[in-house]
């Protein structure tokens, strides 16, 4: 970024070692600590009011384009959208030679922090892969990577995400016991049903549910060329676990995911084949309070009663998610609409030593934005999330496995 690059970059709690010589991997930075998970992500980042709006309205446009069906404009680089607020300024970053490798990234309290041009070079050496083949990022994928976090996870998983398969966990002791304390001093009941519904979930638990189910349905996978047997070999699997998914109604988004993958059908990924796929996942994080009939209060400090998950399955009925973003509660603050974080089918037992990777915004080079930063961060650092965010989902979806956008081992940055 240009005036913002070193707030990222540079925090009062250290300084980031020359890329020339020692480099710590994110997993040594995480050990160090991430402090705590205080402050908006406009404050954080060293974003305005506008910079925030922009952002939230490119993130609505993606959404729109990403939909089967409605190809991108191509490369924003000719001149602001008309159909925005306010100046689309993003750029498509340009093209990088298949053969260049990646530069170190810097590291700090358990995140790797590095360019997009940076990070297409190394995506081209690690994640490109179609039938063990490297491939160079195509000006479409680029075009999806400009959208920011959302755009690290879109070209990863192919379509843009729907989140239809969510899953969250959330503490009922934990709520009751909160409820049982009581308000802060000075703090209102909106306040307090916000606060207390937000610490209730468990970033964690919802994360490791969600490697349970994707680990089931890979093996119901694994020898199934039919959707048939695909949903014959996962129902025996979830009746010998007895997990309560098994009761899900066959026309539910449990059971549907695989055939509603548009790589699933596509000639060049599964072709109909569900051996040839894989599941793997992503998260969001966003605000709760997003019911345009709902209260004020609640678009402030948020909803305690939306998207809570099922008590028994895990699943988060995501159909009320619009992205929108958390009303300002003070004059002058902006609050983004939602932040996305790439996992894949990563195999480390260890939640706080896997790598989550997503971004700080759109790329905007010569905008008062500022360029695209793509983050590698430890679990922990990802999950601690901003004011921004109250609610953290773990999303299960589906790629060939001729793909290799989800490697089952990640090492951050470029060591």
């Amino acid at each position: 970024m240009y005036k913002r690059r070193g707030f990222l970059a540079f925090t009062a709690v250290g300084v980031v070692l020359s890329t020339a010589g020692f480099l710590p991997s994110v997993a040594h930075a995480a050990e160090i600590g991430i402090g705590p998970s205080t402050g908006s992500y406009a404050a954080r980042n060293g974003l305005t009011a506008d910079d925030v709006r922009n952002i939230n309205a490119l993130n609505d446009k993606a959404l729109s384009l990403g939909q089967p069906g409605k190809p991108l404009a191509g490369p924003s680089a000719a001149g602001p959208s008309a159909t925005l607020p306010l100046a689309d300024d993003r750029e498509t970053p340009p093209a990088e030679p298949l053969d260049r490798l990646p530069s170190p990234y810097r590291a700090l309290n358990g995140r790797a922090i590095t360019g997009v041009s940076n990070y297409i070079r190394k995506w081209q050496q690690v994640y490109s892969q179609r039938d063990g083949k490297k491939q160079q990022m195509t000006e479409q994928q680029r075009e999806e990577l400009s959208y920011g976090c959302v755009g690290v996870t879109w070209v990863n998983s192919g379509p843009y995400p729907t989140n239809r398969l969510a899953f969250a966990s959330f503490d009922e002791a934990k709520y009751k016991k909160a409820q049982e304390a009581g308000r802060l001093p000075g703090e209102t009941q909106a306040e307090f049903e916000g606060r207390i519904a937000k610490s209730s979930f468990d970033e964690k638990k919802g994360f490791e549910r969600a490697r349970d189910v994707t680990a089931k349905l890979n093996k119901a996978l694994e020898n199934s060329h039919s959707e048939t047997e695909y949903l014959t070999n996962l129902k025996a699997g979830l009746t010998s676990s007895a997990d309560p998914l098994l009761n899900q109604d066959s026309r539910s988004n449990f059971y549907a995911a695989l055939r509603n993958t548009p790589s699933f059908r596509e000639a060049g990924g599964g072709n109909y084949d569900p051996s040839k796929m894989k599941a793997v996942i992503y998260s969001k994080h966003f605000w709760s309070g997003q019911d345009p009939w709902g209260s004020a209060d609640k678009s402030k400090y948020g909803d305690p009663a939306a998207f809570r998950p099922d008590r028994a399955t895990g699943l988060v009925d995501m159909s009320g998610d619009r992205n929108i973003s958390r009303t300002s509660t003070n004059p002058g603050e902006g609050y983004v609409n939602f932040d996305y974080g790439w996992f894949g089918d990563q195999t480390e037992k260890d939640a706080n030593r896997t790598i989550w990777t997503h971004a700080n915004h759109y790329h905007a080079p010569k905008g008062e934005m500022g360029a695209m930063d793509v983050y590698e961060s430890t679990f922990p650092n990802w999950a601690s999330g901003y004011e921004d965010f109250d609610r953290g989902a773990y999303m299960v979806a589906f790629i060939p496995k001729s793909w290799n956008t989800a490697p089952a081992k990640v090492t951050a940055g470029w060591q």
